[in-house]
């Protein structure tokens, strides 16, 4: 996987998102439509076997390419498919710009801040999770009649293109809210359960935070957590020489 990923998969300056059956590349900048595409470049920081010096370029170009603060969205590529002959299957039914078709696949703009966050960049990661916020999109009377869907849940989907760029499409969409919840929780804060009884804290905060405060219910046990300029420490004592936690009914806790 790592030899395919830095070989083939390496399109110079970001990662492709595959290839069609006749060998063309996609997500590639050789690409007429879907030239660079957010997952694969999300996920070689997330998986952990993206090769270090090419990881930080490849996010970089994924933020400056699919990244716009003007219509509030995160898109999942572009530009989308449209006049192309080629076949990505069913997101090609939609609309340029609409769900899967080049708009914010919340799903794949949540695993951006959880990577982001995995990269010590708490500052971007922290930015992104505010464009995604659905509250963020009612701060004014005029993003809230461009978002025209309900801001206080989290929408699988935001158009990204046209005269509906900005607007909120499939709404309570549970897999995005959990997803955006850990890029919060792990991502950000950087409380991550690691199985068994081990919990790893590793916050990638911005920088004008000065910490935070978390409490835990584990097997009907309290637990305190604290992040201050000067560590992490868990019930007042600091990690194990791993860099992690002890903690017993670990999993009752996360279950």
């Amino acid at each position: 996987m790592t030899e395919a990923l830095d070989g083939p998969g390496w399109d110079g300056a970001w990662y492709r998102r595959g290839y069609f059956d006749d060998g063309s590349p996609l997500g590639s900048s050789a690409s007429d439509e879907c030239q660079i595409d957010s997952i694969v470049q999300s996920w070689a920081a997330i998986s952990g076997v993206g090769r270090p010096d090419r990881i930080g370029p490849a996010v970089d170009a994924a933020l400056g390419w699919l990244w716009n603060d003007g219509t509030g969205t995160m898109k999942l590529f572009t530009p989308p498919f449209e006049h192309t002959d080629k076949d990505p299957g069913y997101i090609k039914a939609y609309p340029p710009g609409v769900r899967e078709n080049g708009g914010q696949y919340t799903h794949a703009a949540c695993w951006m801040v959880y990577a982001l966050g995995r990269m010590s960049r708490g500052a971007d990661a922290h930015q992104l999770f505010d464009l995604l916020n659905p509250i963020s999109h009612s701060e004014t009377r005029g993003a809230a009649d461009r978002y025209r869907v309900e801001p206080y849940v989290v929408a699988a989907d935001v158009y990204a293109e046209g005269s509906k760029a900005g607007r909120g499409g499939w709404t309570w969409y549970t897999g995005s809210a959990g997803w955006l919840y850990r890029a919060a929780v792990e991502g950000i804060l950087g409380i991550v359960p690691e199985g068994g009884n081990r919990l790893r804290i590793e916050p990638a905060l911005p920088p004008d935070w000065r910490g935070f405060s978390a409490t835990l219910r584990v097997a009907g046990r309290m637990r305190q957590i604290e992040v201050t300029l000067n560590g992490v420490t868990l019930d007042g004592k600091g990690p194990g020489t791993d860099g992690s936690f002890s903690l017993e009914g670990l999993d009752e806790a996360f279950r």
